[in-house]
């Protein structure tokens, strides 16, 4: 697990389109976002939420980067509206190098009932009004994957970190919104690099 302080080592990732992106990007902070699989309806609204406001994102100097647990093929029809980086990693090399676990308790926690629930039944309307897909019945690397967060400075310094104890435990839009203003408050960051 990284914790605020670690140092993420500098890599490119290859999002679905678009050209290599940069973690740390040395111009502005990182949201690395670990979701679940291809088609996750509880993903997904949340993901709603990130693309409703990603203009304010970017205006705050927050470059968004979401990988699923699942293949370039099977995401692409799932994600072709997002208007950020989103990362196959098929192979979960990244999930097991940033310690996102998978566990029984990501369904099974009460607090995760209502947001199952709420998306389960906001997709399948969804799919029904022909906007979006059913997931593959099968998900060879399982259904109970857990989110995680994490905010990169551009010097790679990890400045905020959450590991979801659910599958509907991650940081809304108004909370990475509050700890990047705080981050470049506190290591010097100005509004004018983003």
């Amino acid at each position: 697990m990284f914790e605020p302080g670690s140092v993420v080592p500098v890599r490119l990732l290859t999002p679905l389109t678009g050209e290599a992106v940069p973690v740390p990007d040395p111009e502005r902070l990182v949201h690395l976002q670990f979701r679940r699989f291809a088609g996750c309806p509880v993903c997904h609204l949340h993901l709603r939420s990130v693309v409703r406001r990603h203009a304010e994102i970017e205006a705050a100097g927050i470059r968004e980067i979401v990988l699923f647990h699942s293949a370039a093929e099977e995401l692409r029809p799932h994600t072709a509206d997002f208007p950020f980086a989103v990362v196959a990693d098929p192979r979960q090399r990244l999930y097991r190098e940033f310690g996102v676990e998978s566990s029984p308790r990501s369904l099974l926690d009460p607090r995760a009932w209502g947001p199952v629930l709420w998306a389960v039944v906001r997709s399948a309307v969804e799919v029904v009004r022909g906007r979006e897909r059913l997931p593959a019945p099968r998900q060879p690397n399982g259904r109970l994957g857990l989110p995680a967060d994490l905010l990169i400075g551009p010097d790679g310094t990890v400045l905020a970190a959450k590991y979801g104890e659910h599958v509907y435990d991650q940081w809304s839009v108004d909370e990475l919104l509050r700890l990047a203003a705080a981050a470049r408050y506190s290591v010097g960051i100005g509004e004018g690099s983003a």
